[in-house]
């Protein structure tokens, strides 16, 4: 790019051309990125003005965030290709609305540029987004492209996929692939990130129609459908030792089973978190933070767990990590290979530790309010399902008796 006139409100423009309209502009942030933008000029208003008492003309403008980020001193060759893919990107929404701007205001338009490929952009979005569930929405895309490697009639489209070409019938189909290689809830939360990318696209004149409109995906909520440990499973896993395992994530994943938190918050954990002398954990949860009245959480202690927990090493403050763990990827693996090895025949993620501590807890006489509250939800929805698996496995237990035979008399 050129060079940087950078101006007295941290902005600066990127288009040179001063027929351009809108004009593609950056805002430096102060997380090294650049939020673009496009800048809109209407030509001049009217409007009265009371300290001049008379009617005088003003600039209309407008500016529309594109939700896109540079980074502002790309360091590696994939933050440099990072920037290179999202200029392109920016480039050619603001042609699009260039001539929108024509059509509208002159009646013509320059031929369009859709020469967008949809999995270039869904990777762009991807690398430009900043919030917790970013592993969905790469999960959501690699399910996209392993339904085209899958499906005779839309292989072809491997080569290369343009925003037109995604419809009902697509949509349609690829639902269909997501439930059937899905466990429990994964082909909604896949399904929901791609229409979240699908909607964005919509709204940047990127698709000119939602493909995704009046389709969905719906599966009973009240039902819970992970594998949970019973306490006795939990038991053996513990008494089970690997010395090849990462203690870390052992301590990690114990943790989680005895307080039901998920991995994107005890990834976070820091020791001053833990309220030692009153035996409390106190949080906020990633996923409900800033948007939840319910997104803090306090939880009760046990010696046994503060002794788990520990307390930071002499080169370490509070705002240490309690857990340093790797990738949520490396961790599931190595819970797997663990649960494996002990014996017990179950498929078991790391989420499968906050549904086993729900069961449990319910199973040992805890109210649905008070689980509620130690998960963190805000109302009793989203914990109803544990009281229906607990419901179950009651009735499991009761047809596990042996059969009752009575002779009649």
């Amino acid at each position: 790019m050129a060079r940087k006139d950078i101006r007295s409100d941290n902005t600066y423009l990127i288009s040179k051309n001063n027929t351009d309209n809108p004009k593609l502009g950056a805002k430096v942030l102060s997380n090294g990125k650049e939020s673009l933008f496009l800048d809109f000029y209407f030509g001049y208003k009217k409007h009265y003005s009371e300290k001049l008492h008379k009617e005088v003309l003003t600039v209309d403008r407008h500016r529309e965030s594109l939700s896109l980020y540079l980074w502002q001193a790309p360091r590696t060759p994939k933050e440099r290709q990072q920037n290179k893919d999202t200029l392109e990107l920016a480039l050619k929404i603001r042609f699009e609305k260039q001539q929108e701007l024509l059509e509208n205001a002159e009646g013509y338009r320059l031929k369009k540029d859709r020469k967008i490929d949809f999995i270039d952009y869904f990777e762009a979005y991807i690398d430009n987004y900043t919030k917790k569930d970013v592993k969905m929405l790469e999960m959501a895309l690699n399910r996209f492209k392993s339904f085209l490697s899958e499906t005779a009639e839309y292989r072809k489209f491997l080569r290369g996929i343009r925003p037109e070409h995604l419809n009902k019938d697509m949509m349609l189909a690829f639902t269909e692939y997501l439930k059937k290689h899905s466990r429990g809830e994964g082909a909604k939360s896949c399904y929901q990130r791609f229409k979240k990318v699908i909607k964005y696209a919509v709204e940047h004149d990127v698709i000119k129609k939602n493909p995704c409109e009046g389709i969905s995906i719906k599966v009973d909520d009240q039902q819970l459908k992970k594998d949970v440990l019973s306490t006795e499973e939990i038991g053996t896993l513990i008494e089970y030792h690997d010395p090849k395992q990462s203690p870390e994530i052992r301590r990690a994943f114990i943790f989680c089973l005895y307080c039901g938190l998920r991995f994107c918050d005890v990834k976070d954990l820091t020791f001053a978190n833990v309220d030692y002398s009153n035996k409390m954990l106190r949080f906020e949860q990633n996923k409900t933070k800033g948007h939840s009245a319910a997104s803090g959480v306090i939880i009760p202690l046990s010696d046994e767990i503060l002794d788990l927990i520990g307390k930071p090493a002499e080169d370490e403050d509070s705002d240490s990590l309690i857990f340093k763990l790797p990738s949520y990827e490396m961790c599931t693996k190595s819970v797997q290979r663990w649960v494996k090895a002990a014996g017990i025949n179950k498929h078991i993620t790391w989420h499968c530790a906050r549904h086993s501590f729900a069961v449990n807890i319910l199973n040992g006489g805890a109210n649905i309010k008070t689980v509620a509250s130690l998960l963190g939800h805000s109302g009793l929805k989203h914990t109803e399902k544990y009281t229906r698996a607990v419901d179950s496995l009651k009735l499991d237990a009761i047809n596990s008796l042996p059969k009752l035979k009575i002779n009649k008399v």
